[in-house]
Parts: C-alpha cells; structure tokens; sequence
C-alpha cells in the first residue's frame, strides 16, 4: 500500500511569510509500506518506515516527530532530540546534523514504536515540527503521511533451529544493519531484511567458537540443521558456493553472491522463507514440498559473514535483495538471557541470565535475546 500527500506547486507568493509557505508546501511525505504492529517479547511494537523528501531549495531540520492514532489523533510516540536523530537514516552522504534534510534529499525515518496491547487498527498519522536551516530560520508544524496498519494476522512459524544457546543478532539502530539497508533491484528500492535476524550460537559462557576461532567448523553453530519453519514448497536453492576453510583473510564476495548458499521456502500466503549462508550439500531441492521441522540445510559460511550464523527472515517474493521483509513471530523459545549490545557478543562476553528462563510464545525475539529453541 502506498499513500501519499500530494505535492503543493509552489505559489507565486510576495511579502512577509512566502519562504516560509513555500517551505512548509514543499515536504513528500510517505509511508510506503503499510505499518506492521508485531509483538516483539512480550510488548507490542508498530514498525514501519516513514520517508521524507525535500522539495524546497533550503535545507530543512528535523525538530519533532509525533506518530498519531485515529481520527482524534491520539499520540502514539513522539521522536525528538537524540531519539529523532537516531531514527533518521539520509539517503546519501551524510550531515554534520543527522536530524538536517538538504534540498532535493530523501530520509528515512525508521519507526519501532511501542504500542499499547489491542492497539485498534485504525490509520495512524504524523505530526512534524521543522525549522529552516538560514534564511529566516522559522519553524512550522505539518501533518501527513496517513496510513492503515496490516490486519492481517502474522504468520507463527516454528523454529529454524534446535536447541541452543542461539542469539538472536540485530540492531535496529545499526546503520548498516539489516533493518536499514535498502537495495533497488529492477529501478525498485526494497528492505528485505526488515525483520531479519542473524542466528549464532554460543557456548554457556557467551563464546561463539572452541579452539581456533578461525576454522569455521570450531564455531558452535556451524553445520547444524536448519529446519523448515512451516510446511511448504522449496522454491529456490543455492548449493555452488565452496565453505571458506578459514574466519580470516578471504575475499569479500560481490553483492550477487553475499548471501552465499541459500534457500528460499514458500509457506503460502504471499511469504517466503529464506535462509542464507548455508553450508554446501543441501538435502533438499527446488520443487521439494517439506514439512515444518523438516531439516532443509546447514549452517554454514558462506557469502559474506563475518562469522557462522544462519541469517533468517520473510519476504512477499522469491528475491533476495527485491523483495519486501515481512514480519512474523516464533511459536515457541525460551528466553535464556539478553545482549545489552552486539559488540558484547563481538567481545566474547558472558550474555546475562534470565532469572528464571521464561518460555515464550507467539512473539518476535527482541534485539540480541539468547534463546533456546525446543529439540535438542
């Protein structure tokens, strides 16, 4: 779904106030795919990107976001200050001032919002607080980029892998992370891994590997069995990529071949499941129909990795960089513990106990959760 405000053509204004009309007449604003509300641990988060065009021929600066609910505009969420900065990722280069949109410039603000449970899925609405950057340097308040949340409900899939400890390794702040990088494949710009999650396993003292970290097969995950996380048909399989026989000193991969072996699983309604960097000798083929918890693959090192992990995630269509990232939650893991960060994972650090460990169900694992899948 895409929805849009139109654009006001700029008006032959004179006196007192015409930049500052053609300024406020001069901002896209889009939401162009529809917002997902998904319960991410035990809370309900609205995700969703909010894009931002300027039109005017002054720089813009980016004071206040407030994201509305209903017709009465009930507010949601209001990003300012750090919080703003952060959620703003600009297309191209970036500025001093992560919050200033340059003329002719597109940013992406990238929304995780927490929601009240039964939030009513009704349009949501956004209130934005701008100055200019020179001129006369005034501010002013304009709304826009209307839009519904998907209603329907998100598929449950079982899990990908046994056992653990898994951690679940993403950032949604990342920069490059898998939340934030679009690709344009086909004159189209799509986020794929939008709701991406890479897998890696480590030991009970949060270190991923045993002996040489730098022989794959000493990591904890490597080679083990990636499962079908719903029953379906095996659409695509990648098989000709040689496992790297060292962490270290290998070539980086070109962007075709970044996601080195891969699988991709139709679990029906619109949704693909896809697994990369996968360890050759795949047990499946394409045309395959599996069941869930049936073993596809295997964890490997393939494509570009800095490390062994399985990276996992949704899309509308069979393409690893153009398609949309769709959201999903797992029907069952045990929360084991949680990274504050990545980089603490990184630094071989020991991961924070949960007291007790908690099953949980129906629920998208939070940023860097170590968790423990059912089987051994």
């Amino acid at each position: 779904m895409q929805i849009k405000l139109p654009l006001l053509a700029f008006l032959a204004f004179g006196g007192p106030g015409a930049a500052s009309a053609q300024t406020s007449q001069a901002l896209d604003i889009r939401v162009t795919e529809a917002p997902d509300i998904v319960r991410v641990g035990a809370a309900d988060q609205l995700v969703y990107e909010l894009h931002l065009t300027n039109f005017a021929s002054l720089p813009l600066r980016l004071d206040r976001l407030v994201v509305k609910s209903g017709e009465k505009g009930i507010p949601l969420k209001t990003y300012a200050d750090d919080e703003l900065a952060k959620a703003i990722g600009l297309v191209g280069p970036a500025e001093a001032d992560a919050r200033v949109l340059p003329p002719g410039r597109r940013a992406v603000l990238y929304i995780n919002a927490p929601v009240a449970a039964g939030l009513t899925r009704g349009s949501i609405s956004h209130e934005l607080t701008l100055g200019k950057v020179g001129a006369d340097s005034a501010s002013f308040t304009i709304s826009g980029g209307t839009a519904s949340p998907a209603t329907a409900p998100l598929p449950c899939l079982s899990s990908p892998l046994r056992g653990g400890p898994w951690v679940a390794v993403y950032d949604p702040g990342m920069e490059r992370g898998h939340r934030r990088v679009f690709y344009a494949t086909e004159g189209t710009a799509t986020l794929p891994g939008r709701f991406a999650i890479d897998f890696m396993k480590v030991d009970s003292g949060g270190k991923l590997s045993s002996g040489d970290a730098n022989i794959p097969a000493n990591h904890h995950g490597f080679g083990a069995e990636v499962l079908a996380v719903a029953d379906g048909r095996v659409v695509a399989v990648r098989d000709d990529v040689p496992d790297p026989p060292s962490v270290k000193g290998r070539e980086n991969p070109a962007i075709a071949d970044a996601s080195g072996n891969y699988l991709m699983l139709d679990i029906g309604g619109g949704r693909i499941a896809t697994y990369e960097h996968l360890k050759q000798g795949a047990p499946v083929k394409a045309g395959d129909r599996v069941k869930a918890g049936q073993v596809v693959g295997f964890l490997g090192f393939t494509g570009q990795a800095s490390a062994p992990h399985l990276h996992f995630h949704l899309a509308d269509r069979a393409s690893i960089l153009g398609a949309e990232g769709q959201p999903y939650v797992f029907a069952s893991l045990t929360r084991l513990g949680q990274y504050a960060a990545i980089d603490d994972l990184f630094r071989g650090e020991a991961w924070p106990p949960a007291e007790p460990p908690e099953t949980v169900r129906n629920s998208f694992p939070p940023p860097n959760l170590v968790v423990r899948f059912p089987g051994d």
